[in-house]
């Protein structure tokens, strides 16, 4: 595929099909959080979480990151919940930043990678919403809210899992990969 590309100021190369990608991607977790949502006592559970897991999967640890931190923050910022803009593109950038380094590089998409990954950056998703909802609301309210979150971030991994093993056995998966490659 011929793109067209950019550098940016590190000297990097930026293809116009990666950027297009990434924010096609930024806009399906956006739709799954901010429209498929269930409200809870200090936020809502919702499905963008899949479309992060399935960007990393799918394109990479960067473009995951991106995605995610934006489709999530922009959720929050037009859905009221401001204070949580930050906090958000932080821990949705970290997800799939530890998602992405542990399946592709560290076992380097051996069996299980994608399993081992999500669930290392769930945890990590789970601890860091706790902590900031316990500065936020208080311990009690955090603590309430574990299980909410915990079925979110295990609901996000099985439902990325189940579209990505879809997407591969089709042979999708290997050819938007390589179409990007």
């Amino acid at each position: 595929m011929n793109a067209q590309t950019n550098v940016n100021n590190s000297g990097q190369k930026i293809r116009t099909v990666d950027i297009t990608v990434t924010a096609a991607m930024a806009a399906l977790v956006f739709l799954g959080t901010y429209i498929f949502k269930i409200p809870t006592i200090s936020g809502y559970v919702h499905l963008g979480d899949c479309m992060i897991i399935l960007t990393v999967a799918l394109f990479g640890m960067k473009k995951g990151a991106v995605a995610g931190a934006i489709g999530g923050g922009l959720s929050d910022f037009i859905g009221g919940y401001f204070y949580w803009v930050v906090p958000t593109l932080l821990i949705k950038c970290m997800w799939a930043l530890v998602m992405g380094l542990i399946m592709h590089k560290i076992l380097k998409d051996r069996k299980g990678a994608f399993l081992i990954g999500a669930v290392s950056g769930g945890v990590l998703h789970i601890i860091a919403y706790t902590l900031v909802r316990a500065a936020l609301y208080g311990v009690r309210t955090a603590i309430i809210e574990i299980p909410a979150l915990t079925f979110q971030t295990g609901a996000g991994i099985v439902i990325g899992f189940v579209i990505y093993m879809l997407l591969k056995k089709s042979g999708v998966a290997g050819r938007l990969s390589g179409m990007l490659g």
